[in-house]
């Protein structure tokens, strides 16, 4: 669609305040369209008030809707964690679920105001205008999509921020294309990204990033502060010994980790498009969380279910990734792991220094598979007796000799490649 396609239609809006958002809704407004803006209330930790989003918007005569989906963002954590859900690099896919989230809250809400046409601000190089455009496809078929940046004549007109701000200044709005940013950073309750500008070079160190969530190892405490997670069926239920709901785990655990230089990664990643870009993120609750959690499932999975379960978390992290968190594959993946997660309780100790994560106690976990006296390199009157597996032996000795009497054996190694 282009803006000449948006007369007779009501336009939905995706805002989040900044001189983007505010361009494009005078800009709409000017137009003569039928605009109203919304904003997800994600828990963002780089905003300290997200009511301020609607005050910075009203300049531009629009009304702007502030939907509350931290609840709805904090069970997508809980959902991710159980997956163990992490995309290049191994870092967890912040932005990702945070856009499943985001376009189904406001969907509902673009519906109750008899909004016809949902508009986002993702750029044409990117994730997200597939992830926005996907989301309302398929929650919303009967919804069209409108990508401004998209739109020939809207990259015209506004080629960067300095053509925005004089267009804002015209029309009696103060605004400002602000100093060089180094880089740009996308914000929600499990982490944040931050992506272009200076992190574009690859001669950048990863290290001009401010972390908004926590420190860098190095600015951390040099001690180590343990924390006692519990788990029930794969989701935490308490910490340090106090009962938590998901939000509140959230909240918490990125507190304790964030102070502790947790959840820092460097990517680059591979986008949906097919081009790489470079990310640094951060995820302090989602990396204490999900590492409590990876030492329970070590407990409870026996060795075919811990390969089930990398294949299923491997397809997960794509889905959400590609913008098909709702797609059947995706739901069925995310039952299958729900089954393995069900007898994953128990409450897991661990040591916090310095970005790491240090194993300390796991007790008061049922269904663990896990027997000392199996693996025990010391005599036990119990477990596993070393001697039955002679014949266990045996039985791998007929295919080693059958093997090497075939002459299927690799003997020697050349490790010449060219």
């Amino acid at each position: 669609m282009t803006i000449q396609d948006l007369k007779n239609e009501k336009i939905g809006l995706c805002v989040s305040g900044g001189l983007d958002s505010r361009t494009l809704a005078r800009k709409l407004k000017d137009s003569g369209l039928d605009v109203i803006c919304f904003t997800a209330d994600l828990a963002q930790p780089d905003e300290t008030d997200i009511a301020h989003v609607a005050v910075k918007m009203a300049p531009c005569g629009v009304e702007t809707f502030i939907v509350d989906l931290k609840e709805a963002m904090a069970e997508a954590c809980f959902e991710m964690l159980a997956a163990q859900a992490m995309y290049d690099g191994g870092y967890w896919n912040t932005t990702g679920i945070a856009r499943a989230v985001t376009v189904r809250g406001l969907i509902a809400e673009m519906k109750k105001r008899g909004c016809t046409v949902l508009a986002h601000g993702a750029t044409g190089r990117g994730n997200d205008q597939m992830r926005f455009e996907r989301y309302t496809n398929v929650l919303a078929p009967e919804m069209k999509v409108y990508a401004p940046w998209r739109d020939p004549a809207l990259l015209d007109e506004f080629p960067g921020r300095k053509q925005m701000a004089e267009y804002l200044n015209q029309c009696g709005l103060e605004a400002a294309a602000g100093g060089v940013k180094r880089y740009s950073t996308d914000a929600n309750l499990a982490g944040l990204s931050h992506e272009a500008e200076d992190l574009e070079s690859l001669l950048t160190p990863c290290t001009i990033v401010k972390p908004l969530m926590g420190v860098w190892p190095q600015d951390a405490p040099d001690k180590t502060e343990e924390c006692t997670v519990r788990f029930e069926q794969g989701r935490a239920v308490a910490i340090n010994g106090k009962p938590v709901a998901p939000l509140q785990a959230m909240l918490t655990a990125n507190t304790v980790g964030g102070r502790n230089g947790i959840g820092i990664k460097h990517a680059l990643e591979n986008r949906i498009v097919g081009a790489k870009s470079r990310g640094v993120y951060e995820a302090p609750g989602m990396d204490l969380l999900g590492a409590c959690l990876r030492y329970v499932y070590q407990a409870v999975l026996d060795r075919r279910a811990t390969k089930l379960f990398a294949t299923l978390s491997g397809l997960i992290a794509d889905q959400v990734y590609d913008g098909r968190y709702y797609d059947p594959v995706a739901t069925a993946a995310l039952a299958a792991v729900r089954s393995l997660a069900h007898y994953a309780s128990g409450t897991v100790t661990v040591g916090l220094y310095r970005g790491n994560i240090h194993f300390l106690s796991l007790r008061d976990c049922p269904a663990s598979i896990y027997n000392e006296a199996d693996s025990s390199m010391e005599a036990a009157s119990d477990g596993l007796n070393p001697v039955s597996s002679q014949g266990f032996a045996e039985i791998q000795r007929v295919e080693a000799l059958a093997l090497a009497r075939a002459g299927q054996i690799r003997k020697e190694i050349d490790y010449d490649l060219s």
